[in-house]
């Protein structure tokens, strides 16, 4: 078995992947004698896709939006008229085999992309995503994708990518996220789980080697910097923002010395490849196999954060015996992947917990408040609670737990509703 390595990334520049990767194999075959004789179009999508797909005319018909969907096309930042996005689609997928297609909006919390579900029968469909070319980690979306799936990580397919106009067509999944098994019994949820923790387990056993080939395509690694701006971001939009404490207390807790330390201790450690988005909306349940999206945050960071996101996921209520289940089985898989699981480990879960809980409510005030997107308040108090109870296990933090009780036990006067109860 290896031990840690210093984890400190010698980054190479990376190869260039191709822009399109696979085609859609849920679409029907033409007879096998019509393919040699199909002439192919001038489009830049994959040959094999071309011989496949017919010829069609396409007819718009929009439909209501899926029922995830809570904004109209309308107040979409790119103002992206749903009709250009057929005739995109249409452009690089010109033989589909469909006489009418359907585009339903679809809505990612609090993503600045779009999404849509393309519909071109009841068993063929698509996901068209469109997202801002300003932000820098969208444009590497396609590359992060296909770099996973080479090493055995079930992502969605690429089917097609324009980079000039910031629009994916990927793999449809299918609606069922981890989430939305949430009421279902833990011997059901267990395995979804396990699913999910197999494919990060994988994740974060790439070696050093293999993931220096990433380096021009991830945002800045988890460092001292980083993980100090999830605890201002906490402190401004939850604590300021959320609950109106004044500026001079909530910036007197933010200088803690305490928390400092844990930024500087957490970022001397080994890092690997993480998800840093890894909780329950982001991954999809397909056959009963645990697939990960929302990948383009991924950078060198601690696989206990990818952990601490998943197990204190504020969107669902796990139990302490499900979540300690959880642990001691990815615990099994990181000791099979070679590595060693020291005596820390408990520990440095513990203060991934910390942080990752603030930078969710840290994105949870700001969306709400600032972006409007009220739905992410309400899972504000089950953040609030298991942050308190973490804090309280951690040591030099009691004035900081103290303020995070005091604040729990309020009406929350930044968004009008009581926010939990100890």
């Amino acid at each position: 078995m290896s031990r840690r390595r210093s984890g400190r990334f010698v980054w190479q520049r990376a190869p260039q992947w191709p822009r399109a990767r696979s085609f859609p194999d849920f679409f029907p075959s033409a007879p096998i004698a019509a393919w040699a004789t199909t002439p192919l179009s001038r489009t830049q999508f994959c040959g094999r896709a071309q011989k496949l797909l017919p010829k069609v005319t396409f007819r718009v018909v929009l439909s209501a939006p899926t029922k995830r969907s809570a904004a109209s096309i309308a107040t979409s930042t790119s103002n992206m008229r749903t009709d250009l996005l057929v005739r995109r689609t249409r452009m690089h997928f010109p033989r589909l085999d469909v006489a009418e297609i359907k585009i339903a909006p679809i809505n990612r919390g609090g993503s600045d992309r779009k999404f849509y579900r393309i519909r071109c029968s009841p068993d063929q469909t698509l996901i068209l995503v469109k997202y801002n070319l300003e932000r820098e980690e969208n444009r590497h979306y396609v590359q992060i994708a296909n770099f996973l799936d080479a090493h055995g990580i079930r992502v969605p397919k690429i089917y097609f990518h324009d980079p000039a106009e910031g629009l994916i067509w990927i793999e449809d999944l299918g609606e069922s996220d981890l989430y939305s098994h949430r009421h279902e019994s833990w011997l059901v949820r267990r395995a979804f789980y396990e699913s999910a923790l197999d494919q990060i387990a994988t994740l974060h056993a790439l070696p050093e080697s293999v993931c220096v080939e990433m380096k021009e395509h991830l945002p800045a690694e988890f460092n001292a910097v980083l993980y100090t701006w999830e605890q201002n971001y906490f402190f401004e939009n939850c604590l300021g923002r959320y609950f109106r404490m004044g500026e001079a207390k909530w910036r007197e807790l933010a200088e803690l010395p305490p928390l400092g330390k844990i930024a500087e201790r957490l970022a001397r450690l080994p890092r690997v490849l993480v998800h840093r988005d890894f909780q329950s909306q982001n991954i999809i349940v397909r056959n009963s196999l645990a697939y990960l999206i929302d990948f383009q945050g991924m950078r060198p960071g601690l696989p206990e954060y990818d952990l601490a996101s998943l197990l204190f996921d504020p969107y669902v209520d796990l139990s302490k015996p499900e979540r300690d289940e959880l642990i001691c089985y990815y615990r099994e898989k990181q000791v099979a992947n070679g590595r060693i699981i020291d005596g820390e480990f408990d520990d440095i879960l513990r203060l991934c917990a910390m942080q990752r809980l603030m930078q969710a409510l840290g994105a949870y005030g700001f969306l709400g408040l600032v972006k409007s997107h009220k739905h992410f308040l309400k899972h504000v108090p089950a953040a609030m609670t298991s942050l308190a109870v973490i804090v309280s296990e951690i040591g030099g933090l009691e004035k900081l737990n103290r303020a995070l009780i005091e604040s729990a036990r309020k009406e929350a006067p930044g968004a009008g509703i009581p926010v939990a109860t100890f």
